[in-house]
């Protein structure tokens, strides 16, 4: 069965892709250390081809809170009122350890199809 990707739907299929991947590159930040939302939309938006926003991403920390795979706390912020601060879980850490697996053998699929064409 043969599929063509119209142009006016290729948007569609890259926000998909978006938001497949976006929990996990989430997860990976989180990582690295603790963040409130709004910083995780800027260092989303710093990376070309990432397109968040607020609306996009408190739903999934929501989420991810209800999944168990972040938790969240309360911080003062020397700028204005207290922060909700998230930080990745040791399930959440799980999570993204299997994600990286998977993600690599499927990028490298996709890649050797794209690039060899067998």
């Amino acid at each position: 069965m043969h599929r063509m990707v119209r142009a006016e739907d290729r948007t569609g299929l890259i926000a998909q892709m978006r938001r497949g991947a976006l929990e996990y590159c989430v997860l990976a930040l989180l990582a690295t250390r603790e963040r409130y939302g709004f910083e995780l939309v800027q260092n989303l938006a710093e990376v070309d081809g990432m397109v968040i926003t607020e609306g996009t991403i408190y739903p999934l920390l929501t989420r991810l809170r209800k999944d168990g795979e972040v938790e969240t706390f309360w911080r003062e912020s020397s700028s204005g009122p207290p922060r909700r601060y998230y930080r990745i879980t040791a399930a959440g850490r799980e999570a993204l350890k299997g994600f990286r697996s998977e993600w690599s053998r499927f990028r490298s699929a996709v890649d050797t199809l794209l690039e060899s064409g067998r």
